[in-house]
């Protein structure tokens, strides 16, 4: 499992933050942490979501750097995209939000 740096930028806090807003993506975080890495066709089913929707969702998490992929071939020749919860750490507290201010992209203000 590779290891997230707690220390974020702005537009890093901004990413994780959007990627954990939503309640698919906190269950497929729960299920590869509690299962290990899967491939995208069973942990569908494990979640009872449809592969497009799961796609959307962990490309989500994976552009936040929460999860990352890799494409491997199973002994049938299937290609197969596994995926894995990085290890990563966000605490959020005013001394982390002041660190992290200035490091805000401007083009992320709206």
């Amino acid at each position: 499992m590779k290891t997230r740096n707690a220390d974020h930028t702005g537009d890093q806090l901004l990413a994780m933050l959007a990627a954990l807003a939503n309640p698919h993506r906190l269950r497929i975080i729960a299920a590869l942490q509690a299962g290990g890495r899967n491939y995208v066709s069973q942990l569908a089913r494990e979640l009872g979501i449809s592969r497009p929707l799961l796609h959307l969702h962990l490309q989500k998490l994976e552009e936040a750097g929460l999860v990352t992929s890799q494409m491997e071939l199973s002994s049938d020749g299937k290609a197969l995209n596994y995926f894995e919860v990085t290890l990563f750490a966000l605490q959020i507290t005013p001394a982390a939000i002041v660190a992290a201010v200035p490091t805000l992209n401007a083009s992320t203000d709206t």
